[in-house]
């Protein structure tokens, strides 16, 4: 059985990476994606329709909102998944590449939210799903910025589980925390480097886009109607 079958839903930073697998394993599930990114890829279908979305540009997100419910008049599952990365340590950090890094991984999850949460309030259901990171409860030597906005957005979306909720709606928000994932950006790492990642995991391997995509299907479909306000981690036991 599909687990998302005829579900409309949203991924945001799909082009590539665990947004991409994301999106080809709802598509797969059954549902109807609009896969969203500032660029074009090479994956698109019938089950999987391309949005041209800029999460740090307000107009940009609303044109998405009013596009997808002018269409459907409704969105079931919402996956906020852009995000970047600006590193440095702090004393070469500047506050450009602070800023624009909170600006993408968390205001830009609050600009998506800010629509289709209330638009789930009304409809009575929904689930949301944000892209936290390991960094974002473990910080990270060089990664201040993103570990802020990965934090941030944790609390951000415990808020909001509250705030959909508080009059009956069956709303779920939920956050995952990924570690080291074998993305192509991640491939790119020198392999003495990606062992030594590995190695600090209890697993002693790093991770699948796939693993990632099949845990926010999950959280995403009724099959976890009764979870919400949680962070979950996908990183092999590197936190423990």
């Amino acid at each position: 059985m599909e687990l998302l079958k005829d579900k409309i839903v949203v991924v945001s930073g799909a082009s590539r990476g665990i947004g991409k697998q994301i999106a080809l394993k709802m598509a797969e599930e059954g549902a109807l994606v609009y896969a969203c990114s500032r660029s074009k890829a090479d994956f698109y279908g019938d089950n999987i329709l391309y949005h041209e979305l800029d999460v740090t540009d307000t107009a940009s997100c609303q044109k998405l909102y009013e596009d997808v419910l002018s269409k459907h008049g409704r969105v079931d599952v919402l996956i906020a998944n852009a995000g970047i990365t600006r590193d440095a340590m702090t004393r070469k950090m500047s506050e450009d590449d602070f800023d624009l890094v909170i600006d993408t991984n968390l205001k830009g999850v609050f600009r998506l939210i800010k629509l289709f949460g209330p638009l789930m309030e009304e409809q009575g259901y929904g689930s949301i799903v944000a892209m936290s990171s390991v960094v974002g409860e473990q910080g990270n030597i060089g990664q201040a910025n993103y570990a802020a906005s990965k934090a941030g957005l944790i609390g951000m979306c415990k808020s909001f589980a509250k705030e959909f909720a508080r009059k009956g709606a069956q709303v779920r928000v939920n956050a995952v925390a990924p570690g080291y994932i074998l993305t192509d950006m991640v491939k790119k790492v020198p392999e003495d480097l990606l062992k030594k990642f590995a190695d600090r995991t209890m697993l002693k391997r790093l991770g699948e886009p796939e693993e990632v995509a099949d845990l926010i299907c999950f959280l995403a479909s009724d099959k976890a109607s009764y979870i919400t306000g949680t962070v979950i981690d996908v990183n092999g036991g590197m936190s423990l």
